[in-house]
């Protein structure tokens, strides 16, 4: 059923007018893992209008350059750099060539991921791992790097990670991110616990549907509209939206969260009724697990 004309569909403000002031994170550098494309290069992005200078890590170099100088034309120092998440040494030399390039590390974003439909049943070890150990490996690691630096020069600093509203319900044909996605919920909270004491917090986006180039969500027959309609809000979210949001949890605004887990879909979390379409068992979708291709 379309959204009707008389319901209040709140619409964010254009992109070049973010909530906080420009100088908000000014000298400080920040490290964007996933930062080339997509969510990471919205919380990218979003750091750079506070005035962050912003390190852009990618699995892909080339990626990672687009993404950089898409930063760097929002008037901030950027650089890319190739590294994979999974390996702790790779991290490091990351680290350093970014606090080379840019400074000291003071602000982390956890955002590189990986995620398809499939039937639980079919995913092979491989393809668990891919989306697993990036997730949850990657975040760990990355953030127990930053962690450690942070606390041998005697500063705090801010960690936001990308999860996702899934994680309370599980979704059809998404097992692996399911799991790893709950998995960086729970990381969030206990890192948080451990290294309050040192003014390092640590937060949270349980993300909704934010679609973007790069993603599927929301590709079907129709276009974005059948997905709206689904949405208490009237609409999917603008990926400016999640950027602003987890940038914002690192600045001094949000100082005294840390450990939460903030929910930002639309109330898409709250669409459980007995009005709902008939559930059709994901192996028996015409469309694939996720209702879409």
């Amino acid at each position: 059923m379309p959204v009707p004309q008389h319901h209040i569909v709140a619409t964010p403000p254009p992109f070049d007018q973010p909530p906080y002031p420009a100088d908000i994170f000014a000298g400080q550098t920040v490290l964007v893992t996933g930062g080339g494309s997509g969510m990471g290069l919205a919380m990218a992005k979003a750091f750079a209008q506070g005035g962050a200078q912003v390190a852009v890590m990618g699995r892909s170099m080339e990626r990672a350059e687009e993404g950089a100088a898409q930063i760097a034309a929002l008037g901030v120092r950027a650089h890319a750099m190739s590294c994979d998440v999974r390996q702790p040494e790779a991290i490091a030399v990351a680290f350093d060539e970014t606090e080379r390039e840019l400074g000291p590390i003071g602000l982390l974003a956890n955002n590189a991921g990986a995620n398809f439909p499939i039937l639980a049943e079919d995913i092979s070890p491989n393809a668990w791992n891919a989306v697993t150990r990036i997730a949850i490996d990657g975040t760990f690691l990355c953030s127990a790097e930053f962690a450690r630096r942070r606390i041998a020069r005697g500063e705090g600093g801010a960690i936001v990670n990308n999860s996702a509203q899934y994680i309370w319900t599980g979704f059809p044909g998404d097992a692996h991110s399911a799991a790893a996605k709950t998995a960086q919920a729970t990381m969030t909270k206990k890192l948080a616990a451990d290294w309050a004491p040192h003014g390092i917090r640590v937060n949270a986006i349980a993300a909704g549907f934010f679609p973007h180039d790069t993603s599927t969500a929301g590709r079907r027959e129709g276009g974005i509209a059948p997905l709206q309609n689904m949405i208490p809000a009237g609409r999917t979210g603008d990926i400016w939206e999640f950027g602003w949001l987890s940038a914002m949890t690192c600045t001094p605004l949000f100082g005294d969260m840390t450990g939460q887990v903030i929910v930002q879909d639309g109330g898409e979390s709250l669409r459980r009724s007995l009005i709902m379409p008939d559930f059709v068992p994901p192996r028996e979708r015409a469309d694939g697990p996720w209702g879409w291709q």
